[in-house]
């Protein structure tokens, strides 16, 4: 089963479970654990969560691994409120929740769209001592890009840097957005700046939130030298790329400059609307 798992073969996984039942063999937590991981990499969210039920008609304890898999299952499916309610019920069964727990359950809450449930079980994780990383970091300021709770995600950020987490492009991505959403260009460019100089990797979502910075701040000019960036380290552009850039050409009455971009985006086949 845990060869199964690692391979991603959800199914076989859960024919050696039901071998095992027909057998009278008895479940493990580690076997169980291994059959969920294997749904949830195989995003059978339903499977992994029967699974659970039949752990507990088999008096098999839960831990933190199979709650995290199964979380994270949901999660994947974009099923938050069955993650909060599965993260809530290990809770009660008093499951030592670890990072990985709590970190699958804030992304599943992020992806929700739900940023002050995000928030709820970040303090949480801080009340219980739990260690805060990078993913945690993420998922919290994305929670707050969404929410367009600029403030309280800039917040975080600050505070991932005093507590020494290496932000990452998926963090970088959240906090600069969240700047252009909130109409703080400057500070957007100025977390760019400090992103590639870290040597972090720069990727389409990154450049779109920086792109869009310069269009609210009126610098075309560095507009453009983000897309010839993106062309340079052959970075994927999409529409959101190129009607940001096109927009700060427009407002910055550079129809030349315009008309070289759409050129480039037909070169780089681009699909436009």
């Amino acid at each position: 089963i845990s060869a199964c798992e690692k391979g991603s073969e959800w199914e076989k996984a859960l024919r050696l479970i039901s071998m095992m039942l027909c057998s009278h063999l008895e479940l493990h937590t580690i076997t169980c654990g291994a059959a969920i991981s294997a749904c949830e990499k195989g995003d059978e969210w339903e499977i992994a969560l029967q699974l659970l039920t039949v752990m507990a008609e088999n008096t098999v304890e839960s831990n933190a691994i199979t709650c995290s898999a199964a979380i994270s299952a949901c999660e994947k499916a974009g099923e938050w409120q069955k993650a909060v309610q599965l993260f809530s019920v290990a809770g009660k069964n008093k499951v030592k929740l670890d990072t990985v727990t709590f970190n699958a359950a804030i992304s599943a809450c992020e992806k929700g769209g739900e940023w002050q449930k995000a928030l709820q079980l970040f303090s949480m994780m801080v009340q219980s001592q739990v260690t805060l990383d990078t993913i945690t970091f993420s998922s919290g300021i994305s929670a707050c890009e969404k929410g367009n709770e600029l403030q309280k995600g800039l917040q975080l950020f600050s505070w991932m840097l005093q507590s020494k987490v290496e932000p990452n492009t998926f963090t970088y991505s959240a906090a600069i957005s969240a700047c252009a959403k909130g109409g703080r260009g400057a500070k957007a460019l100025k977390l760019f700046r400090t992103m590639t100089a870290s040597k972090v990797r720069v990727d389409t979502i990154t450049y779109n939130a920086a792109i869009s910075a310069c269009e609210q701040a009126g610098e075309w000019v560095q507009a453009l030298q983000h897309l010839s960036a993106m062309v340079e380290g052959q970075v994927e552009m999409d529409r959101i790329t190129c009607s940001v850039a096109l927009s700060s050409c427009e407002n910055s009455d550079e129809w030349e400059k315009a008309l070289v971009l759409l050129s480039t985006m037909m070169q780089s086949k681009v699909k436009m609307d």
